[in-house]
């Protein structure tokens, strides 16, 4: 006998659970879940095993994720699908020139959202140059990669960094930053900077 108001499934309820949630998840085929969709997960339980199905947003959340399904938990999944085109393939620096380019359109679409009052789409942005500045950092530190090579990402890694603490005054730091003695020692081979 289980008592209704149990805050630990048994394993065999958390097995059933689990399964219909996926179940749940995959027979509404989105490619992300929203609030409205694990919302709607939520009943499906509770219709389905009554007063055991009930359970919290998060352990459904945790469930959906754990099977490998994208969730997005907040109501940036409106302005994701709005401008997913404006950051799809934002990430691309290979080189130093590519990285600036990358960090110059973060820096439009930071100023074009900020003008338009777009909250979201802003913080989305900062959220795609923490990522920028996360792989930079990661292949900075493998060392499985050419000691140059490294030697840029850590490099690019600052430049999100210190574009993402002072978004106004980065490009003037960078045009410092390029004309600096221990910059051109550490990347010569820069066409566009001419003494």
């Amino acid at each position: 006998m289980s008592t209704n108001h149990s805050s630990e499934p048994t394993e065999h309820e958390a097995h059933t659970k689990k399964a219909l949630i996926i179940e749940s998840a995959r027979a509404l085929g989105k490619a992300r879940f929203t609030p409205a969709e694990i919302e709607q997960i939520r009943r499906q339980l509770i219709a389905h095993l009554g007063e055991s199905g009930k359970t919290s947003s998060d352990y459904i959340v945790s469930v959906i994720k754990e099977a490998g399904l994208r969730v997005v938990w907040s109501s940036a999944s409106d302005t994701e699908d709005r401008y997913e085109e404006e950051f799809a393939d934002l990430l691309h620096f290979s080189t130093l020139e590519e990285a600036e380019m990358c960090l110059v359109r973060l820096d439009e679409l930071l100023r074009k959202f900020s003008s338009e009052g777009e909250k979201q789409a802003e913080e989305r942005v900062r959220e795609v140059a923490r990522l920028g500045r996360r792989r930079a950092d990661m292949i900075a530190r493998n060392h499985k990669v050419d000691a140059q090579k490294r030697a840029e990402k850590e490099e690019v890694a600052h430049w999100f960094a210190i574009w993402l603490d002072t978004p106004d005054a980065f490009f003037d730091w960078l045009e410092v930053r390029k004309q600096s003695p221990e910059f051109q020692r550490d990347f010569p081979q820069r066409p566009d900077v001419e003494d």
